[in-house]
């Protein structure tokens, strides 16, 4: 019985990642069930013992990212080894790792920017980020990182739609360019931290830089 659970958990997760793959490159609408399948090496009777339909796969693909998105935020959220804005450059690095690396990331991005889940957006990756976001900038505060007069949701909204718009400027699943998407995630970051920084953590920026940063085999995204 357990060979067999496991079996169909291994079956399960290879769907969603041959859906993502799909959904990530042609959107929901052209998305194939032939090529899931294809890619999946899953027969139509296993897909539909698990997915009723190809919206019902969809889900599975956005929740797995949500899931993805919650245990980022929670293992930055746990770092007591760096001041907070050191972890929320962390975080941010990492989410930019994974919209190039991730392709259930990569799958969420292109979903909900779609008319059929676009009202899905608001409980997505996003909201999980914003608030991580919110709790590091008042951590900020406290740590006299950032500024005693500085909103603390102001820079929430002000980085999350920053970052949002450097997503859409720079698409590294066709221009391949992941470096090219964390320096500009970086550049938002820094530009938005300084204008409400303190001037004692703006000298110590200047000199030492951003002390924590994402890798791919950690994230279990290398080669």
């Amino acid at each position: 019985m357990a060979r067999q659970q496991e079996r169909a958990r291994r079956t399960r997760a290879a769907i969603i990642k041959s859906a993502a793959v799909e959904f990530g490159k042609s959107g929901y609408a052209a998305a194939s069930l032939n090529r899931i399948l294809e890619g999946s090496r899953a027969t139509k009777g296993a897909m539909y013992f698990h997915f009723d339909s190809k919206e019902d796969l969809a889900r599975a693909v956005l929740e797995t990212a949500v899931e993805r998105y919650r245990l980022c935020a929670e293992r930055w959220l746990a770092r007591t080894d760096l001041g907070p804005l050191d972890v929320l450059h962390g975080m941010v690095d990492e989410i930019a790792l994974r919209l190039e690396h991730d392709t259930i990331v990569q799958a969420e991005y292109r979903l909900v920017i779609e008319p059929d889940f676009h009202r899905d957006a608001g409980n997505g990756g996003g909201r999980i980020v914003g608030r991580a976001t919110r709790v590091l900038a008042v951590r900020a505060i406290e740590h006299g990182q950032l500024r005693v007069d500085a909103d603390p949701d102001r820079f929430t909204r002000t980085l999350s739609a920053a970052l949002a718009g450097q997503r859409y400027l720079v698409d590294p699943i066709a221009n391949g360019s992941a470096a090219d998407l964390r320096a500009r995630f970086a550049e938002v970051l820094e530009v938005i931290v300084e204008a409400m920084a303190t001037p004692l953590w703006i000298q110590s920026f200047r000199t030492d830089g951003w002390r924590a940063q994402a890798q791919l085999d950690d994230l279990g995204l290398g080669a």
